[in-house]
């Protein structure tokens, strides 16, 4: 599958410094600015609220995802706080999907457990469940597509179509696809949401996080509790999240080559049960990421055969692919998604959802796609023995 390539360089801060015509923007470090006056502030007078760095990174991400404004957190997580902060109070309801982000499960559930707002897990690929929940109402519903670990993918515009006809804010989390492969808010989502930290960043050295709106109002209201809780990012950060961006383009292209060819060698190994990628014509959702997405992304989980012994010893016998969680790097990254990033899922939830402790999620890289395979190949050859 083709995809469209994005202007980044254009939306990216360069040579937009006057004075001495940088071709990359100067970092603005300093935490408050005076006043040209009593009463009489700059566009920036403190830089919780505003920088004029963090200024460039948002305005070149929302015109990425074709919005009108975004806020950049100083987390992924902040990102989806902050939401839940602005447009939820106590009695409201967020659908969320069953199957989602472990740190975004442990937020909802913790946050209606102190009846900050109520929360309802559902499989968003289930017509009947989600016409069941929008006939109650809900505030705000979170769409991941695709899903973490498990890949799955759902209607985005079904979804938003639903959600405007009663009022429920659409807000889709669209971390694994990038403002390259996919665009929620063209096909009707309020809110993008980006964990920074991984793709867009894309050398596993910042975290930070960021809200992109289709309507302006949003953004003043997402502006002001930002500003109000603390959560904005910071301005080195916000540079170099910058130097990530101008790459993107090529990361993607090269990881996603990279994924087809471990696609296609772990279809031939008898020890992987399962493999889960928008790619694969029995993934769920395969239908909407044909129609929705420019490409299919560089993150894949399998099931393996066997037991945790086999599981310890294939992991440890791995040498370029890192055991760690994140994703979105230069580096191929693999997780045991059951005991990191889903270990905040009780046992229960994990089951509901499909993650089996025999999961692997895989985030694939840049490195040279035969390196990759060879590493894959030998730990395979080392278990099986």
């Amino acid at each position: 599958m083709k995809f469209k390539k994005a202007t980044i360089a254009v939306h990216s801060g360069l040579n937009t410094d006057i004075q001495y015509g940088c071709v990359s923007p100067p970092i603005y470090l300093s935490s408050t600015y005076n006043f040209i006056d009593f009463k009489e502030p700059r566009l920036h007078d403190y830089s919780r609220r505003s920088n004029p760095t963090r200024d460039i990174v948002q305005n070149a991400l929302s015109e990425l995802e074709g919005g009108n404004g975004a806020v950049l957190t100083n987390t992924g997580m902040s990102a989806i706080h902050l939401i839940t902060t602005c447009f939820l109070q106590p009695r409201d309801l967020l659908v969320a999907p069953y199957d989602c982000y472990g740190g975004s499960y442990r937020l909802f559930s913790s946050m209606h457990q102190r009846n900050a707002y109520r929360v309802k897990f559902i499989n968003q690929n289930d017509k009947l469940a989600l016409q069941e929940i929008f006939d109650k109402q809900p505030r705000l519903i979170l769409i991941e597509t695709p899903s973490n670990p498990l890949l799955r993918v759902v209607d985005i515009a079904m979804i938003c179509k639903l959600a405007r006809e009663t009022g429920t804010i659409s807000v889709v989390d669209n971390t694994f696809m990038t403002p390259i492969l996919q665009n929620p808010l063209s096909l009707g989502a309020d809110l993008v949401v980006h964990s920074c930290t991984k793709y867009i960043n894309g050398h596993s050295d910042v975290l930070a996080g960021v809200v992109i709106a289709k309507e302006p109002e949003f953004i003043s209201k997402l502006s002001w509790w930002s500003n109000n809780i603390g959560v904005t990012a910071a301005a080195f950060d916000s540079y170099l999240l910058l130097r990530g961006l101008r790459t993107l383009l090529p990361r993607i292209e090269i990881a996603q080559n990279n994924t087809k060819a471990i696609i296609d060698y772990l279809k031939q190994q008898k020890l992987v049960k399962q493999i889960y990628h928008p790619s694969l014509k029995d993934n769920i959702g395969y239908k909407y990421a044909l129609k929705q997405q420019k490409g299919f992304g560089a993150i894949l989980s399998i099931e393996l055969k066997g037991n945790n012994e086999l599981l310890k010893l294939f992991l440890s016998s791995l040498k370029l692919f890192t055991l760690a969680e994140s994703l979105g790097g230069v580096e191929s990254l693999i997780c045991h998604s059951a005991t990191m990033t889903h270990a905040g899922m009780s046992v229960e939830a994990r089951t509901i959802a499909g993650i089996s402790d025999m999961l692997l999620r895989i985030s694939v890289g840049i490195e040279n796609k035969d390196d990759l395979i060879f590493d894959l190949d030998q730990a395979f050859k080392i278990v099986s023995k």
